[in-house]
């Protein structure tokens, strides 16, 4: 079914009033007096249209949670001293482990409609806390699950190298040995369309991560790459290497780094609220990015030990408040580089024929508002796959 969606506005298309879909695509964009006729028509009140947003980096299944670390930390504890004392990614590894897919499921799905509520049409998904084939293959499958029940475009990544399991404690090798031989498994399986790994001196080192990027390349999936979020590893690089989609965090980035991702076409994904919940002082290099011309994106990284957050306008506030995007590049970053973050660059992420129908309508009078208020939901209507989601409206 075609629909004429009218009296609106665009950010830099001050000619545009009127964008027809035809199913879950857009197929024209213009002015209403020259629209095509269409089976329906949609009023949107003379709202300003963005793309749906799109969180590009996301841990939402997850089981149990980490409230008493916030305690910890508020008392001085790092998170490499919190990790070493059997908290971190291990305390949720264990609650993850222990969690069947039912309530990793029913976990999930409230934390995604959160998002949903805040304007998110498109979810990446990490793994990553099972750390072995039963639990890994478990979350993959709840990922899968909610793509299929929840109305959000859901992508699912394996990031089995994200921490070392108990199980390889003094054989870090043989754990990479073993997520070499998994990823194989878990593709056939049709459970990952990308992979992912913590470069980190209390994860994996630049050599290891380039042995599993390899692993990845041979089964044509794409990677990205937790990178220089504690220090400098050089991972950006290893990720630039092998053309990864994105390198995210980049708190200690350095030039070399920038220059090898502007050079391989690698997103910047900055996730404010890590460093804001880990009190971080390292900021990003926000303009030796816009120098070498480094698309920037921004996520929620929700998750349960370093960032809680279940809003990517906050997040939005936060890359402007925290980082110095301007409004601008705050909601470029969560609509045109995010989906290249994910590779979706030619079918998400932007209002033009030949994309995806996902987009939210906003009661606002400046476009800046969306990411100026902190707190609560702007008045909205939200378009996901050409049809208004009446549930979300707000």
């Amino acid at each position: 079914m075609s629909t004429l969606w009218h009296n609106l506005r665009l950010i830099n298309q001050p000619d545009v009033d009127a964008i027809v879909s035809d199913g879950a695509s857009i197929v024209w964009v213009g002015e209403q007096t020259a629209a095509p006729d269409c089976d329906q028509t949609v009023d949107l009140g003379n709202a300003w249209v963005t793309p749906g947003f799109i969180d590009c980096h996301t841990h939402v299944v997850f089981g149990g949670e980490r409230a008493h670390e916030f305690d910890l930390r508020l008392q001085g504890k790092s998170y490499a001293e919190i990790a070493a004392s059997g908290g971190g990614i291990a305390s949720t590894m264990q609650a993850t482990r222990q969690s069947d897919e039912q309530t990793l499921y029913k976990l999930a799905r409230r934390r995604i409609e959160q998002l949903i509520a805040d304007g998110v049409t498109t979810i990446e998904i990490k793994s990553g806390y099972g750390l072995d084939e039963l639990s890994e293959t478990k979350m993959l499958r709840v990922i899968r699950q909610l793509g299929e029940d929840l109305p959000v475009t859901i992508l699912s990544t394996a990031l089995l190298a994200h921490s070392l399991p108990p199980e390889y404690a003094d054989d870090q090798a043989g754990y990479v040995h073993w997520v070499c031989q998994m990823l194989p498994k878990l593709h056939k399986e049709g459970l990952i369309d990308a992979v992912d790994a913590f470069c980190e001196h209390l994860a994996f080192s630049p050599e290891q991560v380039a042995q599993i990027f390899d692993c990845a390349g041979r089964l044509y999936l794409p990677v990205k790459l937790h990178a220089e979020q504690l220090s400098l590893q050089g991972g950006a690089q290893v990720a630039a290497r092998f053309h990864a989609l994105s390198a995210d965090h980049l708190e200690y980035l350095d030039e070399a780094g920038v220059i090898a991702m502007a050079k391989a076409g690698t997103v910047a994904v900055l996730l404010p609220g890590a460093f804001y919940f880990l009190r971080e002082t390292q900021y990003p290099p926000v303009n030796l990015l816009r120098r070498y011309q480094v698309p920037i994106a921004i996520a929620s990284d929700c998750n349960p030990g370093t960032s809680p957050v279940l809003s990517l306008r906050l997040m939005m506030n936060m890359a402007c408040t925290l980082f110095r995007l301007t409004p601008s590049e705050a909601l470029a970053g969560v609509t045109t580089n995010a989906a290249k973050a994910l590779g979706l660059q030619n079918t998400h992420g932007q209002i033009a024929p030949g994309f995806c129908a996902d987009m939210i309508a906003w009661q606002v009078d400046d476009p800046a508002e969306i990411c100026y208020w902190l707190g609560g939901q702007l008045p909205h209507q939200r378009i996901y796959q050409g049809e208004l989601d009446a549930s979300q409206g707000v």
